[in-house]
């Protein structure tokens, strides 16, 4: 068995493999950032290690400085967790060479599924439809427009290597092909170190739903049924939910049986995830999450079963805990991600101190979090807060259950998404199953406009010892010890400007700022604190309404900054590279 393991990440989801780690008697160590340096995480491990300065490049993201931690404190295994180094075939083969097992899949597993045009093209081999579309070896801007020719309008353009919605532009007409092209390989370079692109055509009102599948060294195979994943913006899933209620007992049958086929195709080992799109009683292939899962709680409240328990065990040698025949869903099982951002101002993520973070103690409800009172959250990594997820007997029992535990959470220091992710579940259409991959992007700007500004939250229930619940085999809150802020630490709030016009969240947002935003008259000015990418113009540039003035970077988002008016520069503040507070006056205007 693995004696001692290093999770090569941070937040929620390492505060969760800690937490399997103590189950099963086997050592952590955290590691941190320095801007990470006494998070939850770190205080939750048996161990923690610095392992570099704030910017993920130079630590989360570093092989180096991860495998020279690992063996500093002579551990014998690497639990990637999600995001990162999770999906890098580099890194699991790093591991390998430096004797260390990398709980996940082998690295040729990750390769071949890591490329999205490999995957099509393996899942075709199996049997699996794809999503039409094309791979075009011509990969210039124009090969790429010429394949959205072939393809048709609408369509999206996405990153070979991508994942979580990174490096996908949507395409609707033919004006806004090449801008859609260099964005997305832009990003996609960006967040993944290679800007290869293929075209999808683009179906609207279709539902995203994925398979859980899991594999051993011992030739077993096997899925834990399904997560609806349709209620999402601009790519990033927001709500999930299993059993999915698209799904009849026939569709699931195929579904399921594709999925582990596919597994079974690429020789994959330890937990996955197949994901597809649904339309109607026709389904395809998207893409393989060759890791844990963001929603995996959703899968263990529903069948029982613990993955990251399971991932250690496959990773140590050991055979699947379970069979097919074994693994059942029961009840109904929803989660809703908490983020800090502010959907009043185009969901412009937040940054600060919580001055306040409560979680509720609700029968039923499980709360997943990395962040405690006192927490900082960062400029350079998402906004993510938690994960709250309800069990029930029943899909609207679980609704309920949801909506009145977000309700009771409790956070001051900086806006989060909560009001709005209770008007989701309120919606008569979200509440009846009527939802497609569309859903939020008709319906997530009214819900937004009727988000207040700042929310009143309800006061939390009592945090007494909270009652065993039946469904609630995975867990309650995995939350790291709770500090109490220092006096005259709350963050003040932060003046912002921001509208979204297209782009993709969470990583696009756009901010339109000039002579009439923030700071002083005929100053531009940064909404948040962010990272200055690219700076498009100069000291008496003429520039009109709708400009590019300023390319900012922050919590893995770009955020290009507009002109509101035609106007012309007279000074540019700032340098690209350079770190900015939030109203730091980035242009001066004339």
């Amino acid at each position: 068995m693995i004696k001692r393991l290093l999770v090569a990440n941070r937040g929620e989801i390492a505060v969760r493999i800690v937490r399997a780690c103590r189950e099963l008697g086997i050592e952590s160590i955290a590691v941190h950032s320095s801007a990470d340096a006494g998070a939850p995480h770190t205080l939750a491990a048996d161990r923690a290690v610095a392992i570099g300065p704030g910017p993920a490049s130079d630590s989360y993201l570093s092989i180096p400085r991860i495998i020279q931690a690992a063996q500093s404190v002579g551990a014998d295994a690497i639990h990637p967790g999600y995001g990162f180094l999770s999906e890098n075939p580099r890194f699991a083969e790093a591991c390998a060479a430096s004797g260390i097992i990398f709980v996940g899949p082998p690295s040729q597993a990750i390769a071949r599924m890591g490329s999205k045009i490999e995957a099509r093209r393996l899942a075709a081999a199996a049997g699996v439809p794809v999503v039409p579309g094309e791979t075009p070896d011509d990969q210039s801007d124009r090969g790429i427009a010429a394949a959205i020719d072939r393809t048709g309008l609408p369509a999206l353009i996405k990153a070979s290597a991508g994942g979580g919605g990174k490096g996908m532009r949507r395409v609707t007409d033919a004006a806004g092909i090449t801008p859609a092209i260099e964005a997305a390989r832009r990003e996609a370079a960006a967040a993944f170190g290679d800007g290869t692109l293929y075209v999808e055509k683009l179906i609207d009102t279709a539902r995203h739903v994925e398979i859980q599948v899991f594999a051993d060294n011992h030739g077993q195979a096997v899925h834990l049924f399904e997560r609806e994943c349709s209620v999402q913006r601009r790519h990033q899933k927001v709500i999930e939910e299993s059993p999915s209620p698209a799904l009849t007992p026939e569709l699931r049958a195929r579904m399921t049986t594709a999925a582990v086929a596919m597994a079974r195709t690429v020789e994959y080992r330890n937990a996955g995830t197949i994901e597809f799109l649904v339309d109607g009683p026709s389904f395809y292939f998207l893409e393989m999450n060759t890791r844990l899962q963001v929603e995996h709680p959703v899968t263990e409240q529903v069948t029982g079963l613990d993955l990251v328990r399971a991932q250690l065990l496959v990773a140590a040698g050991e055979p699947l805990p379970w069979t097919q025949a074994q693994i059942a869903q029961r009840g109904h099982a929803i989660e809703a991600r908490v983020y800090a951002e502010d959907p009043a101002q185009g969901f412009l993520p937040q940054a600060g101190r919580l001055t306040v973070y409560r979680a509720p103690h609700i029968p039923g409800v499980r709360v997943d979090s990395g962040v405690a009172e006192g927490s900082e959250i960062s400029v350079y990594y998402d906004p993510m807060l938690a994960k709250v997820i309800a069990t029930a007997e029943s899909r609207p029992l679980a609704i309920n259950r949801l909506a009145a535990a977000l309700r009771a959470l409790d956070i001051e220091g900086v806006r989060t998404n909560v009001p709005f992710l209770v008007r989701i579940l309120e919606l008569p259409e979200f509440r009846d199953g009527r939802i497609d991959t569309g859903f939020l992007d008709r319906e997530g700007a009214r819900l937004a406009a009727q988000t207040p500004a700042v929310a009143t939250a309800r006061p939390p229930l009592p945090a007494t010892a909270r009652p065993q619940d039946p469904w609630d085999s995975a867990g309650t809150e995995v939350a790291g010890p709770r500090r109490r802020p220092q006096a005259g630490l709350a963050r003040r709030p932060v003046r912002r400007s921001a509208e979204r016009e297209g782009g993709r969240w969470p990583d696009s947002t756009e901010s339109e700022c000039g002579t009439k935003v923030g700071g002083a008259a005929g100053a531009v000015t940064a909404p948040m604190p962010a990272t200055v990418l690219r700076i498009n113009v100069k000291p008496g540039d003429a520039v009109k309404k709708g400009d590019i003035l300023v390319l900012l970077e922050a919590m893995k988002m770009e955020l290009p900054v507009r002109a509101t008016d035609a106007g012309v520069v007279a000074a540019v503040r700032c340098r690209e590279g350079e770190l900015v507070d939030a109203d730091a006056i980035l242009l001066e205007w004339q």
